[in-house]
């Protein structure tokens, strides 16, 4: 691995949603989970539909408030450990445009941009020149098969697979430290699945830390370095590593 900390450590996470219209129905999705993630390597999110893994990935970014624990964030650029939880907006926002790259179910942009400037706009707080950052996106949405034809064209019009390319291209090209993948393949054909594998392969060899939802389990497998099941039949995590189900859900991984 290439660095012996962890560039993001989750503790005693914990998510509860209110549902106001059902008379403050409190409904409690995520308990008590702690894990850490390090530089080169690829964590997978386990477990069926519904157990919060997309929430996980929104509480690390801020779009989801916390229930309770904490969610540092190493800067590698300051050295600094941000706490998502506490933390002041314009800070996580910092963290968004330089550190955490995230890859969501689905593409939300501003209408009429073209695809090509959608791809190429998160380069510019990484301090890339426009002209370079075209050439990297052009570079990215050929990787992805997606038609030249389509570059200057706004995505709304784009079917799933298309609009899901256009997201993958958007959160891979720039040089996040860690990337936060929710299904990136779940539209796609077999040729791309292996296209955003080779990727997400590629983005660990140079050290970046990825943690990932990826639902067909032979693709968890091709992918992953560690995964961790979410078990709430039991109220806990359950971490697998090397095949092995153990409750060290926020322990160093063993190949580490």
């Amino acid at each position: 691995m290439a660095d012996n900390r962890p560039i993001l450590r989750v503790k005693g996470l914990g998510k509860t949603f209110i549902l106001h219209q059902q008379g403050g129905l409190a409904l409690e999705v995520i308990r008590a989970l702690s894990f850490d993630l390090y530089p080169g390597e690829v964590l997978a999110l386990a477990g069926p539909s519904g157990l919060g893994k997309s929430s996980i990935l929104k509480m690390i970014t801020g779009n989801y408030l916390c229930s309770a624990g904490s969610i540092l964030v190493q800067d590698p650029e300051t050295g600094e450990k941000v706490d998502v939880t506490r933390a002041a907006p314009r800070r996580i926002l910092a963290l968004r445009r330089r550190v955490l790259g995230h890859v969501s179910q689905f593409l939300r942009v501003i209408p009429r941009v073209p695809t090509i400037d959608i791809v190429a706009e998160p380069l510019a707080a990484f301090d890339i020149a426009p002209d370079e950052a075209k050439g990297m996106a052009a570079t990215i949405l050929a990787r992805l098969n997606l038609p030249e034809s389509l570059w200057t064209l706004p995505p709304a019009t784009f079917s799933g697979g298309e609009k899901q390319r256009v997201n993958i291209a958007r959160g891979l090209v720039a040089p996040y430290p860690v990337l936060l993948l929710d299904e990136p393949t779940a539209s796609l054909d077999a040729a791309n699945q292996a296209v955003v594998e080779e990727l997400i392969a590629e983005k660990r060899e140079v050290g970046v830390a990825v943690l990932g939802i990826f639902h067909d389990p032979a693709q968890r497998a091709r992918i992953a370095s560690r995964v961790i099941d979410l078990d709430t039949r039991a109220g806990r995590v359950l971490q697998r590593t090397g095949g092995v189900l153990s409750d060290d859900a926020g322990l160093r991984p063993s190949h580490a």
